[in-house]
């Protein structure tokens, strides 16, 4: 049965991370994938954006699919519903990326068992800036 990770493991995992490859970033600032991402790039975070539809966001080309990103991964962040998750994490595994972090609100068993059968670390229905604000701190 899906758990997301003890309070301490997400504080590590945030703390490590350096890029996060966002799956839905919208090019829209209206959006909350853009205003987290926002965010969260104000904080030190490189942003790299995962939308078929846009070219670039906040400064960053954006790719079709996070396989398709060529440079190493910390986390993929899922701006997508739930629906959509499978089909995210099971692109996301095959990379090197070590976790998924699914927003608040996207859930999918199923795409729990992928990831740990990849042996990734997925985290889902939690925001990953209110976490990092409760956990971290804002920069």
């Amino acid at each position: 049965m899906f758990q997301n990770p003890p309070q301490p493991e997400l504080a590590r995992i945030l703390r490590e991370a350096r890029t996060i490859a966002v799956v839905g970033l919208s090019d829209n600032p209206e959006r909350t994938s853009h205003a987290v991402s926002r965010e969260m790039q104000r904080r030190g975070y490189r942003i790299i954006p995962v939308n078929p539809h846009v070219e670039q966001v906040l400064g960053e080309r954006a790719y079709a699919r996070v396989r398709d990103i060529p440079e190493p991964i910390d986390i993929v962040n899922v701006f997508r519903r739930s629906d959509a998750l499978v089909e995210v994490v099971e692109d996301a595994v095959q990379t090197s990326a070590p976790v998924i972090w699914a927003q608040e609100g996207v859930y999918d068993e199923r795409a729990w068992d992928i990831a740990q059968q990849h042996g990734r670390v997925l985290v889902m229905d939690l925001c990953i800036a209110v976490m990092h604000s409760l956990l971290i701190g804002a920069r």
